[in-house]
């Protein structure tokens, strides 16, 4: 059974960082990523990372502030996000999938979904 389970999410003043955590198990991706929904509004597509490769990819809003990464070893993709602004407020979910890096960061379609953790960014 596949599983992503997240971690890490919480209440961070403007400015401040926050790391995010999601550990896989049930099988083997080749890319994974995060995508978060803001109240009201539509998800919205973070960022990716092919698990063999490390290639990672991320919106034009995230570069920069936001990074990706991936530990092989213990079946975790990470986000760390600094810099964070009151409208970063949003739950963040771990998604992951078998087709193709170039698939998923063209398409920003994922099959596998965690339950999302909540980011609350107070300014």
């Amino acid at each position: 059974q596949v599983q992503l389970v997240e971690s890490g999410g919480g209440l961070v003043r403007a400015g401040g960082s926050l790391s995010l955590s999601c550990a896989a198990s049930g099988r083997t991706f080749n890319v994974m990523g995060w995508f978060r929904q803001a109240p009201g509004k539509e998800r919205e597509f973070v960022a990716a990372i092919s698990w063999t490769g490390g290639r990672t990819y991320y919106v034009d809003a995230m570069k920069g502030r936001f990074t990706i990464s991936r530990d092989k070893a213990k079946n975790t993709v990470r986000l760390q996000m600094s810099s964070l602004k009151p409208e970063d407020t949003a739950v963040y979910y771990c998604a992951a999938d078998s087709r193709t890096f170039e698939y998923v960061t063209t398409t920003h379609q994922l099959n596998y979904w965690g339950q999302g953790t909540q980011v609350t960014v107070s300014s």
